[in-house]
């Protein structure tokens, strides 16, 4: 086996990446999906009344549960494909979230999720959130 030598200018690069890699992990598991401030003060223009919750739950079985699961707990059947677990819908942190911000994470979506605007009405979308918040509770 050969010897191996430590150049002078391998522990100051060996310690150089290992400061850029606890940087870079540190933030990635600590990054936060946050809404605009504009997006959190949006009140929902939907009464959220038993048509408004059927109608946001045909949309979530049909669309969210395959990943967030049937009660919103983030086990849905592809959730195990994720690279990060899903937050339930009844923590704390996420009732804790304005309608307008969770509205808001609907809409434009963050990998894996996908942004609803497209496939979804503004009403839908209300709805759907008007369906999520029976799940917390």
């Amino acid at each position: 086996m050969k010897n191996f030598k430590i150049k002078k200018q391998n522990p100051i690069l060996f310690f150089m990446m290992s400061v850029v890699l606890v940087v870079f992990l540190t933030a990635a598991q600590t990054s936060k999906w946050s809404a605009p401030d504009a997006a959190k003060k949006v009140a929902n223009p939907v009464a959220s009344d038993a048509n408004s919750i059927a109608e946001g739950k045909k949309i979530y079985v049909s669309d969210c549960q395959k990943c967030h699961g049937k009660k919103g707990l983030g086990d849905g059947p592809n959730a195990s494909e994720l690279d990060n677990p899903l937050e339930a819908l009844n923590s704390a942190g996420m009732k804790a979230q304005t309608d307008g911000e969770l509205f808001w994470k609907i809409s434009e979506g963050k990998k894996p999720m996908p942004s609803a605007k497209k496939t979804l009405s503004e009403t839908q979308r209300w709805q759907v959130l008007d369906y999520i918040r029976t799940l917390a509770k």
